[in-house]
């Protein structure tokens, strides 16, 4: 499913650095890093779908 609206606003109330920051280089790597964790596992049982996995790679690079 990925990163619901929740989580990221969870992530971004643990990382910011004000009341109305979200998009501080901080909480991007929060999320970048919570969306790359996901995905990890989903590979771990979707092994053949490689869609994902080249999202997983522009992400990455």
């Amino acid at each position: 499913m990925g990163l619901t609206k929740d989580k990221k606003t969870a992530l971004i109330g643990d990382y910011k650095t004000h009341d109305t920051d979200t998009g501080s280089p901080e909480v991007q790597v929060a999320i970048l890093s919570e969306r790359i964790t996901y995905l990890t596992e989903h590979f771990k049982t979707h092994g053949k779908d490689h869609h994902s996995r080249r999202g997983l790679l522009k992400l990455v690079g």
